[in-house]
């Protein structure tokens, strides 16, 4: 396992650390949930946009059934 470190001022420090104890969860582990909640966010965020282009390229869109017949569901 790796460390990351963080600069912080003492302030930030004590707000940090309130709000992961309010969370139940030490320092280290909200920070690193945090971040991970932010890539993914950016992530999904990346994939609708891509979703939403080739849909104005190419606006088909199917209904559920047409979907479950296509698929065989």
């Amino acid at each position: 396992m790796t460390t990351i470190s963080l600069r912080a001022t003492d302030t930030e420090r004590k707000l940090i650390r309130d709000i992961a104890k309010l969370h139940g969860k030490t320092i280290s582990q909200y920070i690193k949930d945090v971040v991970l909640d932010r890539i993914e966010d950016e992530y999904d965020l990346k994939a609708y946009d891509d979703a939403l282009t080739e849909f104005k390229r190419n606006p088909v869109a199917y209904s559920l059934e047409e979907i479950k017949k296509r698929h065989g569901l």
